[in-house]
């Protein structure tokens, strides 16, 4: 485990993130946190955010119960916020949020309405610094990311093929985009740091085929390399059988089936990591408190299968895989952006 004190390198770090969100002298910013959030990522937001000589108030609330059968991790979909009026009224007049709830804002219910009354949420992945450290702002990276997003937006059909069995067709007409390179300075938008994904949510009925997910696979709900193959038959969204005889392939069984919800076999989104500062093997390198993954989505050339609530295909759950998969091929309308795993040069 990692100490958990506060180090100048790190308010640097905060500070630069907070500069490319457009935070000036003056500005009122938000932090939002639960009474079990990474307790130094609060205060080095707060420290970064004086420096800069921003005007920060702490919005904290209590971590709520789990509601759910089983352990909830990775979701990005906080239900610290409990939909208590005062603290989204809180949020919308702060300008700029900085998320540090555990499981961040992203899919939170109470988003939409913070989001539309102008403000714009930072979320800090739940992650140690030492990991936000390394995966500082990047305009090359925004640059990639941007124009990723845009060639997602125009495709009416993507293929994801591997090696180990894959064979997934994707109907990406009228699928909602969204890119991340981990800062936001327009109002109205939220991103989350680290950066350095592009994802898309299909429109209902749009997803079949097979996937295979490989030994060396993620499966970050879990945490954790998977050691035996996984295959996975998807009808018009759904996860219909997923097979293997390996201890993954009974622990997502067992998950899946815990939520007594179909919704939790649907699909949430397909995409892929860009971040060349983001590291395959960092999974090995934290006890699993001190990572919540993100840095493992946004590994270059990744295929990021997600199950899960889709709220643009009008789907709700809190069952949730994000299964980053290597070695895949993936392709737009028959361009391939990955090949075998690696990011291809066609975003400028």
């Amino acid at each position: 485990m990692l100490a958990d004190r506060i180090e100048a390198k790190w308010i640097d770090a905060f500070c630069e993130i907070f500069e490319r969100c457009a935070v000036k002298a003056g500005d009122t910013a938000a932090i939002l946190s639960e009474t079990q959030s990474r307790a130094l990522n609060v205060h080095l937001a707060e420290l970064a955010l004086l420096r800069m000589g921003a005007r920060p108030f702490h919005v904290v609330v209590p971590t709520p119960r789990n509601p759910h059968p089983v352990p909830v991790r990775s979701t990005g979909a906080s239900e610290a916020i409990g939909k208590l009026g005062p603290v989204v009224t809180a949020l919308q007049q702060a300008g700029f949020v900085v998320d540090c709830t555990i499981e961040g804002l992203m899919h939170a219910v109470e988003t939409p309405e913070i989001l539309k009354a102008g403000a714009r949420i930072l979320v800090i992945s739940n992650e140690h610094p030492e990991a936000l450290e390394r995966m500082r702002p990047d305009s090359a990276l925004e640059k990639r990311v941007r124009a990723a997003a845009k060639m997602l937006r125009s495709t009416k059909r993507m293929r994801v093929t591997s090696k180990a069995g894959t064979d997934l067709d994707v109907i990406m007409e009228g699928a909602s985009t969204v890119g991340v390179w981990g800062w936001t300075d327009r109002p109205g938008t939220l991103a989350h740091w680290p950066g350095g994904i592009v994802v898309s949510f299909p429109k209902s009925g749009s997803v079949n085929g097979t996937i295979v997910m490989a030994p060396g696979d993620i499966n970050l709900t879990f945490k954790r390399y998977l050691t035996s193959p996984v295959t996975m038959t998807m009808r018009d969204d759904y996860i219909t059988a997923l097979e293997g005889e390996g201890a993954d392939a009974a622990m997502m069984r067992a998950y899946l089936a815990s939520w007594g919800d179909r919704e939790a076999y649907a699909v949430s989104h397909v995409g892929w990591g860009m971040n060349p500062g983001a590291r395959y093997e960092a999974l090995t390198m934290y006890d699993q408190r001190d990572t919540n993954g993100t840095e493992l989505r946004a590994v270059p050339g990744n295929f990021l299968f997600s199950t899960g609530a889709n709220e643009f295909a009008g789907r709700y759950t809190a069952g949730h895989f994000d299964l980053p998969m290597m070695g895949t091929t993936i392709e737009l309308d028959g361009v391939a952006v990955i090949k075998d795993g690696v990011l291809q040069d066609v975003f400028g």
